[in-house]
């Protein structure tokens, strides 16, 4: 009697769009290419017109205005509702898959956001109207490294980095969760979640001075390629040690692209 041996099927990455590793290419590229610019102190011009708009056109209340949306970039809050979300739904669905991307997405962002800023150690417009009180030619350049470094991570911006990888692992567990207590989420509003926060996060950012526009610029190229890079892991068939048993269980089944 020949006994019938169970093959285990290798997990594939899911498809993202648009789709292709050329698209992820293009991204690295493009905020190498961005970065080497700023380096070789091109695009100051640009960064200045911006800054030097928004400054004379910021009235009070519109200031506060951004401020309050400008929260939506916020990556401890993102961090946490993300993870509580991941909980609460691995909890429902009795595994502990979903709260892989949560961890994957703070240990990505963890070892690139951070390093960059320090890497590069640029002020930020508002260097030139408080601490460390540079002149405005002096704000805007990049490896600023005489300077404590409170005062040169501007480059690339988190805030924007942080609202599309955060709100993208939201929108990946929000299909699931809500599944799970009956209710179905319209295609638009994933898209809604994924995408408007960020455009609120970039517009302010670079509105109240906090950032330069290619500050923004670049947040946003990171932010994207992390994010294609989450989405194209098959959370429920990641290995997961054997002893985690029934734990091991599907429950992120549903792509979110």
């Amino acid at each position: 009697m020949r006994e019938t041996q169970a093959v285990r099927r290798k997990a594939q990455l899911r498809t993202v769009r648009p789709a292709g590793w050329w698209w992820d290419a293009l991204l690295l590229a493009a905020l190498v290419g961005l970065t080497a610019a700023l380096a070789a102190d091109r695009l100051f011009g640009v960064d200045r017109a911006v800054a030097d708009w928004a400054e004379a056109h910021r009235p009070t209340a519109a200031y506060w205005l951004a401020v309050v949306f400008n929260y939506l970039g916020q990556g401890t809050p993102l961090t946490l509702i993300a993870l509580g979300m991941g909980v609460l739904l691995a909890v429902r669905a009795r595994s502990v898959r979903p709260v892989l991307p949560p961890a994957v997405a703070f240990v990505l962002t963890y070892l690139t956001i951070g390093p960059l800023k320090v890497w590069t150690a640029r002020p930020a417009p508002s260097a030139s109207v408080k601490e460390p009180f540079l002149s405005p030619d002096a704000t805007l350049p990049l490896f600023q490294h005489d300077l404590p470094v409170r005062f040169a991570q501007s480059y690339p911006s988190g805030h924007v980095a942080n609202a599309i990888v955060w709100y993208g692992v939201i929108a990946l567990l929000l299909t699931p969760l809500l599944a799970g207590f009956g209710r179905s989420v319209p295609p638009r509003l994933v898209t809604v979640v994924r995408l408007v926060p960020p455009v609120v996060v970039l517009c302010t950012t670079t509105y109240l001075g906090w950032h330069w526009l290619t500050d923004s610029v670049a947040g946003l190229l990171l932010g994207l390629l992390l994010d294609r890079l989450l989405h194209r892991v098959p959370w429920d068939g990641v290995p997961l040690p054997a002893r985690l048993g029934d734990l091991r269980r599907p429950a992120l089944p549903t792509p979110v692209r």
